[in-house]
């Protein structure tokens, strides 16, 4: 099967439109490996060719490495350095990053990365140099071909400004989209890839009342004032809507979705194939945020 693949900024790789995440399968404390392995390898089997993660993501890096670990030139392998322990733990040092990335290494079975992204440093982090200095020395060793950045709002605009970064990982959804007029054509103006991270918004419309996990809280009080007429079809229709309209916006790459569900990638794949929303749908959608969004509504790191 063929899934649309697009030129990944400057680099010499095409990602497809579609990426797995990580994060969710390193999160959930009932993931087994053997749904891992199906997972991933049906969403190979269907076109997908990147595979993001990051060691703060638990056992996700494991759960892979063990999955597809022996199909690694089947795919574009990316990961995050810097937090650690599921963000309960920072290290931005030069000897820290080497090594949690030389961990993310054995941990995903494999000699390389094809990205290694700093995860959501701040500012003063990027500007005092060491962090930028050990992905560098991370990449002449040839532990990582490329070197990026992840994060969001004033932070990935000091990342994107000091031009050392192939890439930017950025929130955008129909929820988040502060990025579309700013840090997104910002980084495409030169010419860094640029991947979508919570393309759908954790789908979080699913839900009629507020759900119970906070990580879902802001997204879902933003829906409720959004109102977005083509939520109201039903979920098979507005997700897959919902997932275009981010791959939709010009610079973005690919869009990265994380699930637990093996048969789910079959239906991911189909959507994408369905190719980018109208001009008049990806217009009203962005009106009606240009009309409701608050000025506080900021990209959700």
């Amino acid at each position: 099967m063929t899934m649309e693949k697009r030129k990944f900024g400057k680099t010499d790789m095409e990602f497809s439109v579609l990426g797995f995440g990580g994060a969710e399968i390193g999160y959930n404390p009932n993931q087994t490996q053997e749904d891992v392995n199906d997972l991933l390898n049906s969403a190979l089997d269907a076109g997908l060719n990147v595979i993001d993660t990051a060691a703060a993501y638990k056992t996700s890096e494991k759960l892979i490495g063990e999955a597809v670990g022996k199909r690694r030139s089947d795919y574009y392998l990316l990961t995050k350095c810097g937090a650690l322990d599921a963000f309960t733990r920072f290290d931005w040092t030069k000897k820290g990053i080497l090594e949690t990335i030389e961990t993310s290494l054995r941990n995903l079975r494999t000699d390389h990365l094809d990205l290694a992204q700093l995860h959501s440093c701040d500012s003063e982090t990027l500007n005092r140099g060491e962090a930028i200095e050990a992905l560098q020395r991370a990449q002449e060793k040839g532990y990582t071909r490329y070197i990026g950045y992840s994060g969001d709002n004033e932070d990935a605009r000091t990342a994107i400004e000091l031009d050392v970064f192939d890439s930017l990982q950025t929130s955008l959804s129909i929820a988040d989209q502060s990025s579309i007029s700013g840090n997104i054509p910002f980084a495409a103006g030169k010419s860094l890839g640029i991947i979508a991270k919570r393309p759908i918004a954790n789908a979080v419309w699913r839900s009629k009342e507020k759900p119970a996990d906070s990580y879902h809280y802001e997204y879902w009080d933003r829906i409720q004032k959004l109102k977005f007429d083509f939520l109201n079809d039903p979920l098979e229709e507005s997700i897959p809507a919902a997932l275009r309209f981010t791959l939709s916006v010009p610079g973005v790459t690919t869009a990265i979705v994380g699930t637990t569900k093996p048969d789910r990638w079959q239906q991911n794949a189909d959507h994408v194939r369905q190719g980018p929303l109208s001009k008049e749908e990806f217009d009203a959608i962005r009106e009606r945020w240009a009309e409701i969004a608050g000025e506080d509504w900021m990209g959700e790191v």
